[in-house]
Formats: C-alpha cells, sequence, structure tokens
C-alpha cells in the first residue's frame, strides 16, 4: 500500500519547464513570514519517532487496532515508528513548516504495509478531528477501496482538510492521490530541495524532490531514501505555511495559491508557464 524505494515512474510530461537561472522559485506573496504556526498536520504512516530532533515535539499520536466487533477503532499510543516511513514523512514537513503542530496516526505495521480496510477506518477518524492538514504518503491499488476513499477525500474537502497525497511510484493504478479532491504529488529529479513544480497534464498535479533525500530517521540518525513518499511531505509544509497566513483559505484557493507560486508558473503572465 506504501511506496518506499521502488523504482519510480517520471510521471512529469517532457515539455514541462524550469525558470531560467536567476528567475525566483517561488513569489513570495504566498506565505510571507509563515512558518505553520497555529496548523495541525497529521502524518498518517507508520508513525512517528518524536524524540527525533529534525522531528521535534509530536503533539499526539494514534494507530488503528482491531476492534471488538470485527472492524477497526483509533487508540492513543506511544510506540513511536514501527519501520520509519512516517518518521522520515514528518521531518519534512518539520523542515519545511517549523512551527506547524504534528500528529502522527499508525495505520501500516513494520514492513510499512496495510491493509486497504485500516486505511480507511484511519482516514476517516483523521478527516473527523478537522486536522488542517493530513500527510497521505502512501495510497491502496485495490479498486474496492475507491469509492469509500473518494467519499472520505471529499468529506475532507468541504470541512477544508487538506489531504495531500503521493501518487503511486510503479505504473498502476491507484488511490486517493487520483481524486481531484485531494493535492496529488510526484517526485522530479531536480537538485534543489524546495523546488516544486506543477503539472500541466494531471492526475498527478505538483512534482517536488524525491529522488535520494536526507531524511530524519528512528534513532535519532538520517538516511538518504528515494520515492514519491518523499516529496509529498514537502507540498503538506507549504500548505501549512500557506494556511498559516491565510487561515481561512478553503482547499480550492490553496490549490490556486499552490500553482500560482510553482517555479514554473509566473503569476504576472495570468499563470502561463
Amino acid at each position: 500500500m506504501t511506496q518506499l524505494t521502488w523504482r519510480l515512474v517520471d510521471h512529469r510530461p517532457a515539455d514541462i519547464q524550469l525558470p531560467a537561472d536567476g528567475e525566483p522559485l517561488a513569489p513570495v506573496w504566498t506565505w510571507p513570514e509563515a512558518t505553520g504556526r497555529g496548523v495541525r498536520v497529521c502524518v498518517v504512516d507508520s508513525g512517528v519517532a518524536g524524540d527525533h530532533p529534525l522531528v521535534g515535539p509530536v503533539s499526539g499520536s494514534w494507530k488503528v487496532v482491531d476492534g471488538a466487533d470485527g472492524g477497526f477503532e483509533v487508540e492513543a499510543t506511544g510506540s513511536g515508528d514501527v519501520c520509519g516511513h512516517g518518521t522520515a514523512c514528518a521531518g519534512i514537513i518539520r523542515r519545511t513548516a517549523p512551527e506547524a503542530t504534528v500528529f502522527s496516526l499508525r495505520v501500516l505495521g513494520d514492513r510499512a504495509t496495510g491493509t486497504g480496510d485500516r486505511l480507511l477506518a484511519g482516514l476517516r477518524w483523521a478527516v473527523r478531528q478537522d486536522f488542517d492538514v493530513i500527510n497521505l504518503s502512501l495510497s491502496t491499488t485495490r479498486v474496492r477501496f475507491a469509492g469509500d476513499l473518494r467519499e472520505i477525500a471529499d468529506e475532507a474537502y468541504f470541512r477544508r482538510t487538506v489531504i495531500v497525497a503521493s501518487a503511486h511510484n510503479t505504473p498502476v493504478e491507484s488511490f486517493p492521490w487520483r481524486f481531484s479532491s485531494v493535492i496529488s504529488v510526484g517526485s522530479h529529479h531536480e537538485d534543489d530541495p524546495y523546488l516544486y513544480l506543477y503539472n500541466p497534464r494531471p492526475p498527478v498535479e505538483f512534482f517536488a524532490p524525491g529522488q535520494h533525500i536526507e531524511v530524519a530517521w528512528p534513532g535519532g540518525g538520517t538516511r538518504r531514501s528515494t520515492g514519491n513518499s518523499f516529496a509529498t511531505p514537502l507540498i503538506a509544509g507549504l500548505c501549512a505555511r500557506i494556511l498559516s497566513r491565510y487561515p481561512r483559505m478553503t482547499m480550492f484557493q490553496l490549490k490556486n495559491a499552490l500553482y500560482l507560486s510553482a517555479a514554473n508558473v509566473h503569476a504576472e503572465s495570468g499563470g502561463r508557464g
């Protein structure tokens, strides 16, 4: 269900244009002096090691567990991260939006795998906690979950909870990143750690760094990892920064702000790349 270091598929069209040398990577009007303060970001993943110096405080941690009735329940946990993936994502969010309030919901097991049912239960719970941003660096290929995931994504959209979801690393259809009610992210191959691009040919909407990224890892250290999973939290962090400056933005307005601020889009030309 999740992607770690699998072979990446380049979702970027060949005609996408990078800014010329010397051009600003993003206009400053979108998030002047914004740090994510006051914005609640939930990392739905494998848990987060809150004692990591690159992650900082985790304000709440939960996990999805089997319920007595055969369904699922969500309970508080202090077990941290079971495989490192969530910690890596949380560290990127913290680096991008240093004053955001970070939360963790574990839906994956110790091999960074899980079930669509557990993902559904966890994502539904997270949406109904009214987090401002949900980072979802995972997906399911099981089509039978698509309808329920779409309903949850639509519910989040209208509740003003932003789901930032990673595209799959392999050429298969998966969910929920393909839904227009979420912000979908793939990775590019450029070296700039903060460069992000708009994709004029969806379904992937934005590209961020995801190749050989230095990420936080349980135990207090770092490692190099590759995947769309690690591009997604950069965009989630940018969403937190924008929302800390413009807290009343709707999902529609937030997507537009990201679009206008992408390095390959020029606002003065009416948004044409």
